[in-house]
């Protein structure tokens, strides 16, 4: 029986968002299992930053600024990371933002952000890497979700709408790109510990209720994704397709 393998090794992932949170510790963890790692975002300062952390691990890394919602942007993003690596193997979709409103304080200008950034730009990230993918009949698609695509919570409209529409996509495209040996899925974290939910997370009242919410009485730390990630970059997840795996300690399975 074939054993399959989590190594990495000549293959060039590509992670947008990648320059903090848990886009960068995904994109340590592609580098640590051998992977060529292209980050980018639109924060100039902290992508450099972050590409100089990946190269001091001993990482072959690079940091690219791009605007995800901007596609002229993108294609210059993708040539410009197959001229360099040859290919783009592994995408982790994962750019994102959120603001949070209860829903009559919800401006259409807040609506129309977060729905560009999650969704758009997922989609525009994806199609143009997708074409990329299929003329190399190889490639390994990981959008980043949310559980929010899955369970109902207050004050998070725009963000919800985008996260489900993630996971409409990522088994759309799944069923399209099988042909080509091309694999979709999705990661649906809860709270990860991260600079962007530390606030959240030390409000005492709303670190119980997600402590409580979850089965495993913590919330999630970055090295949590790091598994998962790799597993779904890898060719020891080549049989699962369209997939949404949540990463929550158990709080969707209630």
């Amino acid at each position: 029986m074939d054993i399959p393998t989590f190594d990495l090794t000549g293959r060039t992932a590509l992670v947008t968002g990648g320059s903090k949170g848990i886009g960068f510790g995904m994109a340590y963890a592609l580098g640590a299992y051998g992977a060529r790692v292209v980050i980018t975002s639109r924060g100039e300062e902290e992508g450099w930053a972050a590409e100089e952390q990946l190269q001091e691990a001993g990482f072959d890394a690079a940091y690219l600024p791009c605007d995800v919602t901007k596609k002229e942007q993108i294609d210059g993003l993708v040539a410009e990371t197959v001229a360099r690596y040859g290919s783009i193997d592994i995408l982790v979709n994962n750019a994102g933002m959120n603001i949070r409103k209860p829903l009559i304080e919800v401006e259409e200008s807040d609506w129309d952000r977060v729905l560009s950034v999650n969704l758009k730009g997922i989609f525009l990230v994806g199609q143009a890497v997708a074409k990329q993918m299929m003329e190399q009949r190889y490639g390994k698609i990981i959008n980043i979700s949310s559980i929010l695509g899955t369970i109902g919570m207050p004050y998070q409209t725009s963000y919800a709408a985008s996260k489900g529409g993630i996971n409409q996509l990522t088994k759309v495209w799944a069923e399209e790109l099988a042909p080509y040996n091309i694999t979709v899925n999705a990661l649906g974290p809860a709270y990860i510990r991260t600079p962007m939910t530390e606030e959240w997370l030390n409000d005492p009242e709303r670190y119980r209720q997600i402590i409580n919410a979850t089965m495993q009485k913590r919330v999630g730390e970055l090295s949590d994704l790091s598994g998962p990630v790799v597993f779904l970059a890898s060719d020891a997840s080549s049989y699962v397709t369209g997939q949404i795996l949540n990463i929550d300690g158990g709080w969707t399975a209630r």
